[in-house]
């Protein structure tokens, strides 16, 4: 794969690049993101970001009690802070998520970054980072009709949704078991994750693996097929972020 941290950085660019673009009622417009306006969406992608590139206190602030869903804690962030004009929002995100991919790079090897509920390498995060704004990209310009064509950078969250199947598995009470994924690139080419020779196996294009980890789509709206005892228990808890 291509460097994380570069690609996280052109990510970036591209959803600046939409984001500059939006009318303000384009802004106050729902998002694909349950509750959540296009506002909302950017407010909640700035707020994580400066968890990364602000102060230590901010990563704090993102360490959700055992009471507390992540997806609750984050709507409650978001509540709190929600009303400022567009045009502040897109500044306080290019603020914290220009400086997130130098900010991750700069660590030493050996580097856990506490995130959520554990602790991640730089690389990591970094891919985290890009699968969740890549995920909140589509929330903001599905709804609006806005092009945001995959590309090759579908491969680090493809890569994540693979490694975090063992978690994925125990969220849902079940055991971990291998999976060998076979995907179909953007360009056709095809990306294999994991152990060829395990009992269970899943293909079909990477992009509908993607949106699945992202829960954009169920396994019945995917091209994918599930093979082995556990094929279709993985394509069901597959995610791309912690819960």
């Amino acid at each position: 794969m291509t460097d994380i941290f570069d690609d996280l950085a052109a990510e970036y660019r591209r959803l600046d690049a939409v984001l500059a673009s939006l009318t303000a009622e384009q802004w106050d417009r729902p998002s694909d993101a349950e509750g959540w306006s296009v506002s909302d969406v950017v407010l909640h992608l700035a707020q994580t970001e400066e968890m990364i590139s602000g102060p230590s206190e901010g990563q704090e602030a993102f360490l959700p009690s055992a009471e507390t869903s992540v997806d609750g804690m984050a709507a409650d962030l978001v509540a709190a802070e929600r009303g400022a004009p567009a045009a502040d929002l897109l500044a306080r995100w290019r603020a914290a998520a220009f400086a997130t991919p130098g900010a991750l790079r700069a660590h030493p090897p050996g580097t856990r970054l506490p995130w959520v509920r554990t602790s991640l390498s730089p690389r990591t995060l970094a891919t985290t980072r890009l699968a969740e704004h890549w995920a909140h990209a589509l929330d903001i310009t599905v709804p609006l009709g806005v092009p945001y064509p995959d590309t090759e950078r579908l491969r680090h969250i493809a890569w994540l949704a693979h490694r975090t199947l063992p978690y994925a598995f125990a969220v849902e009470g079940l055991p971990d078991a291998p999976v060998f994924c076979e995907l179909t690139a953007p360009d056709g080419t095809r990306w294999p994750l994991g152990d060829p020779s395990a009992p269970s196996r899943i293909t079909g294009p990477a992009s509908d693996f993607c949106r699945l980890g992202a829960r954009r789509l169920t396994p019945a709206q995917t091209g994918l097929t599930a093979e082995g005892p556990h094929g279709a228990d993985a394509l069901r808890v597959l995610r791309n972020y912690a819960a």
